[in-house]
């Protein structure tokens, strides 16, 4: 199945190995919500620095119907974003927090409105 993810480097080379990580998290994200419709990625630097190692700010934006999230917004303030690698995965992760949350809520509250006509009835 094809899933609409875009990805941009921004102010970066475009790196192949880079977009197959970012590919694979978001493949994991479908399975975890399979009616996410989009999923937009972006890579930059969070800062340039030139004696020190730059961080990576990686955002994601995911759509699905009825909610749309946000994650990467902020650097951390350690050092483990200076691996490319590390700020996607972190990213993905609290991305895949959300939207977890939100399909669990969903899910309970449909289970609750279920519940809530059965009692009406009885």
């Amino acid at each position: 199945m094809q899933h609409d993810v875009t990805i941009r480097f921004e102010g970066l080379p475009v790196s192949d190995a880079l977009r197959e990580d970012i590919l694979r998290h978001a493949h994991k994200l479908w399975q975890v919500a399979p009616h996410l419709q989009s999923c937009d990625v972006a890579v930059r630097h969070a800062e340039h620095r030139h004696q020190h190692g730059n961080r990576y700010l990686v955002h994601v934006h995911a759509v699905m119907p009825g909610a749309t999230f946000e994650s990467g917004r902020t650097p951390t303030k350690d050092h483990s974003h200076e691996d490319a690698y590390v700020a996607v995965r972190d990213a993905f992760d609290a991305m895949q927090r959300q939207v977890s949350e939100h399909v669990r809520s969903v899910r309970d509250g449909g289970k609750r409105a279920v519940l809530s006509r059965d009692e009406d009835a009885a």
